[in-house]
This record gives structure tokens, sequence and C-alpha cells, in this order.
């Protein structure tokens, strides 16, 4: 098998670069998902629903983060299911959830460690990019 770079760094700088343009306080979501792989990939998916309503620019993040995720794996082999699912459509929300449950084991703890990979370096990129409020 052969090397395979995936650009996770360049990946996770240009998704806070377009974070920050639209919303910089939204880059504090770059620490809550990093937080949240933990919790399974359903729960990280799910994110950017609770948020959709409040706060638009933070749910575009996780979703644009979850969307790089799912361009990713496919590069590697593995199908991550995505859906577009509205947060008031539960049987859809259900539909996509149940998808991620039913993902091979392997693939839940590859895909964990790609995302795990991916918040790492969208936390160190907040960390450079952030600074201080514009006036």
């Amino acid at each position: 098998m052969a090397w395979k770079e995936y650009n996770l760094d360049r990946i996770a700088q240009k998704l806070v670069l377009a974070a920050k343009l639209r919303d910089r306080d939204s880059l504090n979501q770059s620490f809550k998902m990093r937080e949240s792989v933990s919790y399974g990939l359903e729960r990280f998916w799910g994110e950017h629903l609770r948020l959709q309503s409040k706060e638009p620019n933070k749910a575009q993040y996780w979703k644009e983060t979850w969307e790089k995720l799912v361009e990713t794996m496919a590069e590697a082999g593995i199908p991550i299911p995505n859906d577009t699912v509205e947060v008031n459509d539960t049987k859809s929300v259900q539909a996509m959830a149940e998808k991620l449950w039913e993902l091979k084991l392997e693939d839940q703890r590859i895909t964990l460690a790609v995302l795990t990979q991916l918040c790492d370096c969208l936390v160190w990129w907040t960390q450079r990019y952030k600074g201080t409020k514009e006036r």
C-alpha cells in the first residue's frame, strides 16, 4: 500500500479562514468540535442541526467540516453518509443517524481517527488566526 496524503492541515486552514470571514465568533466552535469527537459520528454530524436556526454561521462551520470529512473518507475508500436533512424533518434525521450507526465498526474507528486529526488541525489554525476582535 502506498502512502496517500489527505491534506487535513490544508483543509482545516481553509475551513478556519472561511469561518473567520463569515463570523469570527464561530471560530470557538473548533474547540467544541474537537471535544465532540469522543461522542461519535452521529453526534458530531447532528450538531449543525442544533445550531441551524439560532446560529447559522456556526452551523455552517460544522456542516462544512462534516462535508470535508465525507470527501476525505471517500478518497480513502470509506463512504460516509451525508444526506441533506432539515432539523424539523424527524424521519430524515432519524434515517441519517441510522446510516451512521450502521457503518462497520472498523470504518467508524478510522473515520473517528481522521475526524480527530482534522479537529486538532482546526484548533491549531484557530489559535493562530483568531486574533482579537476587529473594530
